[in-house]
């Protein structure tokens, strides 16, 4: 009983202790015994016999009725007809996609490509100028003798490297520009 007295959810806090356990207890089984009848009834409903379908003959074979027939075969129909405008629907929805990334991706595309044209062609003239620069420190070189082989070859490299990494850039440079004027 000690430890009972300890514990906090052995004390009312207010709230509980004005609430009539009798009146709680009545509305509960009210609710109770309505949401039983509720599903009682839903399960006698689904499990009766479907009063439009199928009648007997004096013979006591099923039979069924005109409306009963006309009704599957405009259901049958509306099926048909809703898968077929499932498909169709489904096969514009691609193409209309298809078409979609065409119009947005396309000028992305294009751009982009030119974009990298440039960019290439810009650091391929920042290897040539640097190699023209190298060229033109080494100038004293351009004359072989035997003293100045290492000199006279290093010039040599520099120049070709200018005159291939020029061609490069200027090669980017007009491919990006075709690029740029093809629709």
């Amino acid at each position: 009983m000690v430890a009972a007295a300890g514990f906090r959810g052995c004390r009312g806090n207010g709230y509980t202790l004005g609430m009539d356990s009798v009146r709680f207890g009545r509305a509960l089984g009210f609710g109770a015994r309505a949401a039983a009848k509720t599903l009682v009834t839903a399960v006698d409903a689904a499990t009766a016999p479907n009063p439009s379908g199928a009648r007997k003959t004096a013979d006591g074979r099923a039979t069924t009725s005109v409306a009963a027939e006309s009704t599957a075969a405009r259901m049958g129909q509306k099926a048909a007809q809703t898968t077929q405008q499932v498909v169709l629907t489904g096969q514009g929805l691609k193409r209309g996609g298809k078409r979609f990334g065409e119009a947005v991706w396309g000028p992305f595309v294009k751009l982009s490509g030119q974009l990298w044209l440039e960019l290439t062609g810009v650091f391929f003239g920042i290897f040539a100028v640097s190699a023209a620069s190298s060229a033109w420190k080494m100038r004293g070189g351009l004359h072989e003798t035997a003293g100045n082989h290492e000199a006279h070859m290093h010039l040599l490299l520099a120049v070709a490297m200018s005159v291939v990494f020029g061609y490069f850039c200027v090669s980017s440079f007009v491919k990006a520009n075709r690029r740029g004027k093809r629709s």
